[in-house]
C-alpha cells in the first residue's frame, strides 16, 4: 500500500474518531448540566432536528460522488460543474424544507409532548438544516479530490465545534444549549465550505453545460437515496422522539444515551466506509470490479472478527461506562437498553458496506427495500414496545429492525457479487 494512501487512511480515522469523541462528550455535557429532565427535552429537540433534516433533505452526496467520479473519470468538466451547482441548490432547498416544517411543528409541540415547553428550541433548532447543507457539498468536492482526509479532520473540527457551543448555551437553559449548536455548526460550515471551494478550484476550468442523457437517471438516484436516508432516519432518531410521547418522558433521555454503543460503532465503521465509497466507486467506473470485491471481502472478515471480541467485553463493561458517564440513574434505567444497542451496533458495523456498496454500483433503490423492511418492523414494534417498557423496549424494537434488515441484506449480497463479476 502507497504510504500515501495510508497516510490519508489514517488520518481519516483519527478525523471521525476524534469526531466521535467530541460527540460523545457533547451529550456528556448536556447530561451533567442539564440534568435528566431537561437533558430528556434537548435529547428529544435534537432528534427532531436530526429527523426531518434527514427526511425532508434531498440526498444528492451520493449521486454527487458517483457522477463526479464518472465526469472526473472521463474529464467531462462542464458536466462536472454543472453537477455541483445542481448539488448546492438541492442541498439548500433540503435544508431549507426542513427547517419550515421544524418552524410548523415548534407551536404545536405541546400536543405531542404536553408539559414539555419545547417550541422555542425547536425554532432555534430549525436553522441547524439550512446552515449545515453546504458543507456536505464541499466534503465531497474533497473526497472527488481523494482528500477524505481532510474530510475527516473537519468532521472533528465540527463536532469540537459543537460540543463548545453546546457546553456553553446549555448553561442557560435547552435553548440555550440548541443555540450554542447552531453556532458551532454556523462557524463549523463557514470553515469547511472555505476548503471545499478551494479543492473545487482545482478541478480544471470549463463552463457548465447541462447533463443530457445523465438527467434522468441522476433524479432517479437522488429520488432513490432520499427515499433510504430518510427511512434511515426512522429508527433512531424517531425512536427517541416516539418514545417520549409513548412512555414516561424521562425515558427519551434514556433511550438517547442508550444508543452511545451505536453512535460508537457507527464511528469505529465511519473511515472504512469513507474510504470504501471513495476507492469502490472509483475502481467501479474504471472497470476494476474484482478489487471491488476484494475491498469488500476484508472489510467483512475485518469487522467481524472484531465484533467476536469487542462486544462480550462491551457487554461487561457497559453498566460502569454508563454511571461514570452519565450518572447512577442511567445506569439503573438505561443498562439493559445499551447492552441490547450494543449487539444492534455490532450488526450495523459488519453490515455498514450496505450504505456504500448500492452507490458503488448504481442501485441506491436497494437501499429503499431494505430500509422499508426495517422500518415495517421498527415502528410498530417500538411503539408497543416502547409503551412497555420504555427505553429497554426500544432497543428491543432496534434490534428486531436490524436482524430483518441484515437477513435481507444477505440474500442480496450474493446476487450482487454474480453481477459484478459478470459485468
Amino acid at each position: 500500500m502507497a504510504p500515501r494512501v495510508l497516510r490519508r487512511r489514517s488520518l481519516t480515522a483519527a478525523g471521525i474518531y476524534t469526531a466521535t469523541a467530541f460527540g460523545f462528550a457533547t451529550s456528556i455535557v448536556a447530561t451533567k448540566i442539564l440534568g435528566v429532565g431537561d437533558y430528556a427535552r434537548y435529547a428529544t429537540v435534537m432528534a427532531a432536528v436530526g429527523f426531518f433534516q434527514l427526511l425532508l433533505d434531498l440526498t444528492i452526496d451520493e449521486a454527487l460522488i458517483k457522477y463526479g467520479f464518472r465526469y472526473a473519470t472521463t474529464e467531462d468538466w462542464g458536466r462536472f460543474r454543472r453537477l455541483f451547482e445542481i448539488a448546492l441548490a438541492v442541498k439548500v432547498a433540503g435544508g431549507a424544507l426542513g427547517g419550515f416544517l421544524l418552524v410548523l411543528l415548534a407551536p404545536l409541540s405541546f400536543l405531542i409532548w404536553p408539559g414539555q415547553h419545547l417550541g422555542w428550541p425547536l425554532l432555534i433548532g430549525a436553522l441547524v438544516p439550512l446552515t449545515q447543507a453546504p458543507e456536505n457539498v464541499a466534503g465531497c468536492a474533497l473526497i472527488l479530490r481523494g482528500r477524505y482526509d481532510v474530510r475527516g479532520v473537519f468532521f472533528a473540527i465540527s463536532m469540537l465545534l459543537r460540543l463548545a457551543g453546546t457546553g456553553i448555551g446549555a448553561t442557560i437553559g435547552v435553548s440555550g444549549a440548541i443555540a450554542g449548536l447552531l453556532i458551532g455548526q454556523v462557524v463549523s460550515t463557514v470553515a469547511l465550505s472555505t476548503v471545499g471551494v478551494a479543492a473545487f478550484r482545482r478541478f480544471p476550468a470549463a463552463e457548465a453545460v447541462p447533463l443530457g442523457d445523465d438527467r434522468r437517471d441522476l433524479r432517479n438516484f437522488v429520488v432513490q437515496s432520499t427515499v433510504a436516508s430518510s427511512l434511515t432516519s426512522l429508527r433512531a432518531l424517531l425512536g427517541t422522539m416516539l418514545i417520549g410521547a409513548v412512555a414516561p418522558f424521562r425515558q427519551a433521555g434514556y433511550f438517547r444515551n442508550a444508543q452511545a454503543p451505536l453512535t460508537a460503532f457507527g464511528a469505529l465503521s465511519s473511515p472504512a466506509r469513507l474510504v470504501l465509497l471513495a476507492e469502490q466507486t472509483a475502481d467501479y467506473e474504471r472497470g476494476d470490479r474484482a478489487r471491488v470485491l476484494r475491498l469488500l471481502k476484508r472489510y467483512i472478515v475485518g469487522t467481524t472478527l472484531a465484533m467476536l471480541v469487542v462486544v462480550p467485553v462491551g457487554w461487561v463493561l457497559t453498566p460502569w461506562l454508563m454511571e461514570v458517564a452519565y450518572s447512577e440513574e442511567f445506569r439503573i434505567h438505561a443498562t439493559d437498553a445499551a447492552r441490547i444497542v450494543l449487539i444492534v451496533g455490532a450488526l450495523q458495523l459488519v453490515y455498514g458496506w450496505t450504505k456504500t456498496l448500492p452507490v458503488t454500483v448504481g442501485r441506491p433503490g436497494l437501499r429503499i427495500l431494505t430500509h422499508a423492511i426495517e422500518a415495517a418492523v421498527f415502528v410498530p414494534t417500538l411503539v408497543v414496545f416502547g409503551a412497555l417498557w420504555g427505553a429497554t423496549g426500544g432497543a428491543l424494537a432496534m434490534l428486531a429492525s436490524t436482524v430483518a434488515f441484515c437477513g435481507v441484506w444477505t440474500w442480496l449480497l450474493a446476487r450482487l457479487r454474480h453481477d459484478i463479476r459478470t459485468v
